[in-house]
């Protein structure tokens, strides 16, 4: 004790050894950062599927009446979800184009969940003299409106391949 009848300081600890001065090691991003599909090829893609899905639409609203159009909104909702939200992430049309859709996060299958979001934001996107899928030319990861609910991105099926089970 000090005349003060204070304890006297405790012993600095000794200094820590020095961390590695070298810069962490470079990581290859896991989500979908390389190429993405352009305007055309998706616009074509939506052709094709809009124009197969409406012969299917015609001929139900012509035979079952009213009940064709219940029908023709549930195939709708399951083509686009089942076959964008599942492990190819392709409807027809995408599959002719050779693009498919995938997680912007993880570039994997989008799933069921986030293709019904996409689906219905679809609607949203066409609304306004179809704003929401024009947005693509401007934007730099080229997503329209439903893309970016969905968070997912339309990439050429050369650079993500589907992967085999």
């Amino acid at each position: 004790m000090d005349p003060f009848g204070q304890a006297p300081p405790e012993p600095l600890a000794a200094p820590s050894p020095v961390a590695d001065p070298s810069p962490p090691a470079f990581t290859v991003p896991r989500g979908a950062s390389g190429p993405r599909a352009g305007f055309w090829k998706r616009f074509v893609a939506v052709l094709i599927d809009w124009a197969m899905l409406w012969v299917i639409f015609r001929l139900l609203t012509l035979v079952l009446k009213g009940i064709g159009d219940v029908l023709a909104l549930l195939i709708d909702i399951g083509y686009f979800v089942y076959l964008e939200g599942g492990p190819a992430g392709q409807t027809i049309g995408k599959r002719v184009m050779g693009i498919r859709v995938i997680s912007f996060q993880t570039g994997g299958p989008i799933g069921y969940g986030r293709a019904f979001a996409r689906w219905a934001v679809r609607i949203v996107s066409a609304l306004v003299f179809y704003l929401g899928y024009l947005w693509m030319l401007w934007d730099p990861e080229k997503q329209c409106w439903h893309d970016k609910a969905a968070t997912d991105v339309v990439v050429p099926l050369s650079a993500y391949p589907v992967a085999a089970d």
